[in-house]
């Protein structure tokens, strides 16, 4: 099928988040980061599980606060930055989990480090697709370098799901997603593998991983180069004027 596999089920399990604390990203400016920035000051005993889920998709061109082209700034750089805020606190709050949402899209994307705000041409699909390949080599990076902390990183495919991040598409697009609606995901389905990686106890000593449709996933061969992924790793912490060992 050209829109992957759109399995649809409800991941179920009875483990329970009692004592653990969770944070969702859900906004990119205003006081939505605002309110992140500072919340990730305070003196919150712990943090258990960071699930960076904010996201746009294939919007018209355009900038966030700081300069960033839009997609690869709310979805990828936002996230590494509020990772790395957090990061120590979530050290401490072992066994810990860090969730990056990703997509299909991951598979058409190129990560243009020379370039990587597509000021020398903006293609909007392009720089998605980029933004989403950018969180898989991310969340390899991360595993990484949190290896023998207790802090394991995952990235997920999510699904094909009916969410107002369609609200930018094209009117054919709109319409060729409108007449596959009846076989697309819900929010509720679209968020089971988000759930899954965050929850499901045999995941705890594992990482790096990719999964789609609550079980491991083949990503392509671009989301699998460690050179390439420490080198956007690199490249961010400069553009973010970070020092992030």
């Amino acid at each position: 099928m050209p829109f992957g596999n759109l399995f649809r089920r409800t991941w179920s399990s009875t483990d329970r988040l009692d004592g653990k604390t969770v944070l969702i990203t859900g906004a990119n400016t205003g006081i939505g980061k605002e309110t992140a920035l500072d919340l990730a000051k305070r003196e919150e005993t712990k943090l258990n599980i960071l699930i960076n889920n904010a996201g746009v998709m294939v919007c018209p061109h355009g900038k966030t606060a700081d300069g960033f082209e839009m997609q690869i700034g709310v979805n990828h750089m936002g996230h590494f930055l509020l990772t790395h805020l957090l990061v120590d606190l979530i050290k401490k709050s072992t066994p810990a989990r860090i969730i990056n949402v990703s997509s299909m899209a991951h598979s058409w994307g190129i990560i243009n480090l020379d370039d990587i705000n597509s000021e020398k041409g903006y293609d909007k699909k392009k720089a998605y697709s980029q933004s989403k390949l950018a969180n898989i080599l991310f969340t390899r990076s991360l595993a990484k370098k949190l290896q023998g902390t207790g802090v394991t990183a995952y990235s997920l495919h999510p699904g094909v799901v009916q969410t107002d991040l369609w609200r930018h598409l094209s009117a054919p697009q709109a319409a060729i997603m409108k007449m596959i609606s009846p076989f697309t995901k819900t929010s509720v389905q679209g968020a089971q593998t988000t759930i899954y990686c965050a929850v499901a106890p045999e995941l705890e000593t594992k990482s790096g991983g990719y999964y789609s449709d609550c079980a491991p996933a083949n990503c392509s061969s671009s989301a699998s180069d460690d050179d390439t992924a420490q080198k956007l790793w690199e490249l961010s912490c400069r553009m973010l004027s970070l020092s992030w060992d």
